[in-house]
């Protein structure tokens, strides 16, 4: 159960309510009575001058901020280089805000008394190590690989409906072959449909080639980082390097923020909820967590279901005992993530 936020009658909370050009604050006293409210720039001198303002109602005993990953990214680095307490705050769900309403000032103000309370206790993520440079440069991978995929799809729609004989020479060909093939066309005037055809296949090819070298290019250096920040979770059987580095973003470069393994299975939404009804004894997985971090312990089991030799004597034990491959791959995920969190206890500090 979270411990509530235990704070002196001179204490105050803050809740920050966080947008691209814009925060919203409001300060609550120790007992909880709302004492005013503020809008900022989200610039340093805004972040300055919300401080100051805070520290005019008296001592401030911690901050809660929406959005610490996304808007409020700046305003938490502001923060914790002045030495402020944040605490990352889940912004309300729809059902809350359809019942309650919707404002800046009401969103700041759930913030801090969600602090006050002790629903909210999570430390935010640093983003200060060689984590976040894993997830800088994973972003840029997941769209370059959008982008590759695009264009593959757009040159085979576009093979299956240009003129032939230009169609017939092209059937059948893997997605290599075509490109390799069609990168090479010199279509001559724009004067046919089918000169038209070569060009635009010409430029997805040549831009599928331009999107795999990104994408090498991307992955040697995920390689290098994702084996300096966790050489002994890329030890682990069916974990290379784009899962590790799912599981290192999950986590952050404080991973000691969370609290337990039980902590980090939940983070990724494999911590197992009661399910039961009637006669039916069983769990299910949170649906909850980091989507990302949850499909990488999912392709961890499936590697290890099909090669890894202790994982295959469990499915089969399991298997006899009456569990379904679905309940057998939960269970599976959970222990997973109970490994990857033992490696990633000494992760702080990158």
């Amino acid at each position: 159960m979270a411990k509530a936020m235990v704070a002196q009658a001179d204490e105050i909370v803050v809740g920050v309510d966080t947008h691209g050009d814009i925060h919203v604050a409001v300060v609550l006293s120790g007992v909880g009575a709302r004492l005013g409210s503020i809008s900022v720039p989200t610039t340093p001198p805004g972040f300055a001058e919300l401080m100051r303002w805070a520290e005019g109602f008296g001592r401030v005993r911690c901050f809660g901020v929406e959005g610490t990953g996304s808007y409020g990214a700046s305003l938490h680095r502001h923060l914790v280089h002045h030495g402020q307490v944040v605490v990352e705050v889940d912004r309300p769900d729809r059902r809350t805000r359809h019942l309650k309403g919707k404002s800046d000032a009401g969103d700041a103000e759930a913030a801090a008394r969600a602090v006050l309370s002790g629903e909210a206790t999570g430390a935010p993520k640093a983003a200060d190590g060689r984590v976040e440079m894993i997830r800088a440069l994973r972003v840029a991978r997941r769209s370059a690989m959008k982008a590759r995929t695009q264009a593959a799809n757009q040159l085979g729609a576009i093979v299956l409906t240009t003129p032939e004989p230009l169609r017939t020479s092209l059937r059948g060909f893997t997605v290599p072959r075509l490109v390799d093939v069609v990168a090479r066309f010199r279509p001559g005037p724009l004067v046919s449909p089918e000169a038209a055809a070569k060009l635009a296949l010409r430029h997805l090819a040549r831009r599928h080639i331009a999107l795999s070298a990104e994408i090498a290019e991307l992955d040697r250096d995920l390689d290098a980082l994702v084996a300096q920040a966790a050489p002994t979770l890329l030890a682990l059987p069916g974990i290379g390097t784009d899962v590790a580095g799912a599981l290192l973003v999950a986590a952050g470069d404080n991973p000691g923020r969370l609290s337990s393994e039980a902590a980090f299975a939940r983070l990724c939404g494999v911590a197992p909820l009661p399910a039961s009804s009637g006669k039916t004894n069983r769990h299910r997985l949170s649906r909850g967590g980091n989507r990302i971090a949850n499909n990488a312990l999912w392709r961890i089991v499936i590697v290890r279901m099909s090669h890894d030799e202790r994982t295959r004597s469990y499915v089969d034990r399991r298997t006899k005992e009456g569990l379904s491959k679905k309940e057998i791959i939960r269970c599976l995920k959970r222990y997973v993530a109970r490994e990857a969190y033992r490696c990633l206890e000494g992760v702080d500090g990158l």
